[in-house]
């Protein structure tokens, strides 16, 4: 039971369950019901939808696997109490789920190609199991290069949805009832969202465990920078995007949707004005791992919101 335990842990699993969460609204909330109001069938079939979320779970948790095992050192500083390689889980094990994991990924990208009208979806696969085994070995380390890219990876598992539809977008001139800029300007709204919240998260967590990662030579921002600078950097950040959101829900006041703009504003826009101003204060790591829970949580209201936006009540 134990080793089960810690093999969840070392995947991840609520990471895991947020990008099934994700792709499961966007593809039912936003992908589908487009592809209804237009009388046609979506390029991803029910089963096909299912096997490319199953990869790019696979691949994600190939990602968490990888990283575990190369921040072995670090995280017995930052964090030992959660610590499962070479504890539970010897190193040798971590990397052959890695490698499992990551085939597992790739094979179904490439079958997802082969099997529907899909393009690429098995050589992106690979291509993000490449750059998590990069990031994990080395960019991680780097002065913000493996911030963005794992806030594009984050973005990308919404885009991977909209570019699996090529097929219509290519011919959408036959389909005349299909809003293609419709489903684009809401595919690059979550991915834009996605991405910057990703990484505000992900510069907070480096502020967390600044003290690990100084010891084993990182060049993390908040090493470089320090740690008042990193916080100008992402409150900026946070500023950005609290303000898109505002407009956006100005917008929605505009065409009466009401529900929605209350819904952004309260379970979205407000806590993130409660991580600026609690980021304003922070010092200890304890302090910014609850900023990273509270960010994580926005996350998850911002996933909810895809109902919103399609059926606004």
């Amino acid at each position: 039971m134990k080793i089960i335990k810690s093999f969840f842990t070392l995947i991840r699993w609520p990471n895991l369950l947020f990008v099934l969460l994700t792709q499961v609204m966007f593809e039912y909330f936003i992908v589908k019901p487009l592809f209804h109001e237009a009388h046609l069938n979506n390029v991803l079939n029910n089963f096909s939808f299912f096997l490319l979320t199953t990869s790019i779970i696979f691949i994600a948790a190939a990602g968490y696997a990888i990283n575990d095992y190369f921040d072995l050192n670090i995280d017995l500083i930052n964090k030992p109490q959660k610590l499962v390689v070479d504890k539970t889980i010897s190193r040798r094990w971590v990397i052959l789920w890695h490698l499992i994991f990551s085939f597992l990924g790739i094979a179904i990208g490439f079958y997802i190609d082969f099997t529907t009208r899909t393009m690429f979806i098995g050589l992106f696969n690979a291509i993000s199991v490449f750059l998590l085994f990069i990031y994990s070995a080395s960019l991680k380390k780097k002065f913000l290069i493996g911030n963005v890219l794992v806030s594009l990876i984050t973005a990308w598992a919404i885009l991977i949805l909209w570019w699996a539809e090529q097929y219509y977008f290519l011919t959408y001139q036959i389909y005349a009832g299909l809003d293609v800029h419709k489903l684009f300007r809401f595919s690059f709204l979550y991915a834009g969202f996605a991405f910057i919240i990703s990484l505000i998260r992900e510069v907070i967590k480096d502020m967390e465990d600044v003290e690990g990662d100084r010891r084993y030579g990182c060049k993390t921002m908040p090493i470089v920078w320090g740690l008042n600078s990193t916080k100008i950097f992402t409150l900026v950040w946070i500023v950005v995007l609290a303000a898109v959101l505002l407009l956006l829900q100005v917008y929605v006041v505009f065409i009466g949707w009401w529900i929605t703009a209350l819904y952004g504003f309260f379970f979205i826009t407000l806590p993130l004005l409660q991580v600026f101003r609690k980021l304003l204060v922070a010092r200890t790591s304890n302090d910014f791992h609850a900023l990273s829970t509270l960010v994580k949580i926005i996350m998850f209201t911002g996933i909810v919101s895809m109902i919103f936006f399609w059926k606004p009540i």
